[in-house]
């Protein structure tokens, strides 16, 4: 006997209709563009989901004052922020872990004149001032800060980092950049030699006379390549990335900045 669906047209569904239970559904051109834009959306909010898109969760922090003042800062690999002789916060993520870029975001309280002081800090082994000792990568890193303070309750700018700040370097490795080359680099060894003095006494006080600290020195985006949580904040107000004039070999920073009432 003849099968009967042998020869017989296949049943095709109407663009955009429901299709029979076991049939394929057939898409117009404008619902298959529709549904192709709709699932890539989905797949970049996973992946910026998973790389930490979004701005960063905003931490509050207890403490004295009758001002609340809103700070954002990205580092190239850590900072610590204090008002004062006070901690505020540190980076998040332990300055020993290598590519540890994120942003923070957190409200504080303060009095003026606000005295605010950073330490920053690029990542490095040990002090020939490497990443990524004996492997093919084997470098020197390259640091970067940037922050910007606003009025919690209006919104108005506070500071930002540019050449205003004073910057005092405190950590300077390689001081040879052959370190870089070598096959088994040692700290204080050949090439490797590095710098390194205590933090000054009193440099987080308000009255501390910075007047012989070099000027932060500003630069490019495309020279501190900032990435990971860089772009989660909508820096504005002027805030620049600083950092003394060495990105690589000039590991540690103290900044500071006293900022008036305006």
């Amino acid at each position: 006997m003849q099968d009967p669906n042998v020869g017989a047209p296949a049943f095709r569904p109407a663009p955009g209709a429901k299709p029979r239970s076991g049939e394929p559904e057939l898409l117009s051109p404008h619902d298959f563009g529709t549904r192709t834009a709709s699932f890539g959306a989905a797949i970049l909010a996973v992946l910026l989901a998973g790389c930490g898109g979004g701005p960063p969760a905003v931490t509050a922090v207890d403490g004295p004052g009758t001002s609340s003042i809103k700070g954002e800062v990205w580092a190239d690999n850590w900072f610590a922020f204090y008002l004062g002789d006070r901690l505020v916060i540190e980076d998040s993520v332990s300055i020993t872990t290598e590519r540890s870029f994120n942003a923070e975001a957190f409200v504080f309280n303060a009095d003026y004149p606000l005295q605010l002081n950073f330490v920053a800090k690029d990542f490095k082994e040990n002090d020939t001032g490497l990443e990524y000792i004996g492997r093919g990568n084997q470098q020197m890193g390259d640091g970067g800060l940037i922050a910007q303070f606003t009025d919690a309750a209006t919104g108005d700018p506070v500071a930002v980092t540019n050449d205003d700040w004073r910057c005092l370097v405190i950590h300077e490795a390689p001081l040879d950049r052959a370190c870089e080359d070598e096959a088994d680099p040692k700290a204080g060894v050949g090439p490797c030699q590095f710098a390194a003095t205590p933090e000054p006494e009193g440099w987080r006080e308000p009255g501390f006379d910075d007047s012989e600290w070099p000027s932060a020195v500003e630069h490019s985006a495309a020279a501190v390549r900032p990435k990971g949580g860089y772009d989660a904040i909508s820096w504005g107000h002027g805030a620049r990335l600083i950092w003394s004039p060495d990105l690589e070999t000039q590991n540690t920073l103290l900044c500071r900045l006293t900022v008036e009432r305006r």
